[in-house]
């Protein structure tokens, strides 16, 4: 029987800190860690070249650390090395599962990752590797939504997956206003101008200013990832 057809080639796939937390109320969860591992390998087996820009926020979020008295490059510092410590467990995980793996750090580390270099990161993913993507951009002030929009740009990534805890994008928050209603598919613009919390705006404006697509859906449900690759309709697309 042959394998299904994927609808992209090369994706970038921005997981949150948050998407390890399991039940736990801080730091990772390795079961649910292994568990979306398990499912990025059935979206590698079907040869789609795979990027991932990692979140910090199930460790520590810099915007915390600044509402808590911080000074905001110091604290976002201070998340963007939350995000390593989360691209080291995936990455275990992932080569526990026999994908090949480069966990790469914006900001310079030799002992644990590699520096960003664009040709040798496109390289890793032409030779079938996923590469995981930790400290952001390696600059505060920049969110790891508006790196994840770089780094899609960066490797000619064809989509962002946008994986989060809801189905989609709504209209307003649907875990606290039952009456908010889905998108189907929603433009950059409209995204921006009623304010909806699906990305930060320089990312949402890169996207726009690129024509890439951003596609938001469900982690929690088993299996949306490889639905999404495969081009069925799953969540909200924004384009």
């Amino acid at each position: 029987m042959s394998k299904p057809k994927p609808s992209y080639k090369r994706i970038l796939l921005k997981l949150s800190g948050e998407s390890l937390l399991g039940d736990l109320p801080y730091g990772i969860d390795l079961d649910t860690t292994k568990s979306i591992a398990q499912e990025i390998k059935e979206v590698h087996d079907l040869n789609v070249q795979i990027a991932i820009m990692i979140g910090g926020g199930n460790i520590f979020r810099g915007v915390v650390g600044t509402e808590a008295g911080m000074d905001r490059a110091s604290a976002d510092y201070m998340g963007l090395l939350a995000t390593l410590i989360n691209g080291i467990a995936l990455q275990d995980v992932l080569e526990k599962e026999s994908v090949f793996t480069r966990l790469i750090s914006a900001i310079e580390i030799k002992a644990v990752a590699e520096p960003f270099i664009r040709r040798r990161v496109i390289r890793h993913l032409e030779k079938g590797r996923i590469v995981i993507f930790s400290a952001g951009t390696g600059s505060p002030y920049f969110t790891t939504d508006t790196a994840a929009a770089l780094r899609a740009l960066e490797v000619k990534a064809q989509v962002i997956l946008k994986a989060t805890k809801v189905d989609g994008v709504y209209s307003a928050d649907p875990l606290k206003d039952k009456k908010a209603k889905k998108f189907d598919s929603i433009k950059y613009l409209d995204v921006i101008n009623r304010g909806l919390k699906v990305m930060d705006s320089t990312a949402i404006s890169m996207c726009k200013d690129n024509d890439l697509p951003i596609i938001v859906f469900n982690l929690k449900k088993y299996g949306n990832i490889k639905k999404v690759a495969l081009g069925q309709k799953v969540g909200t697309i924004i384009s």
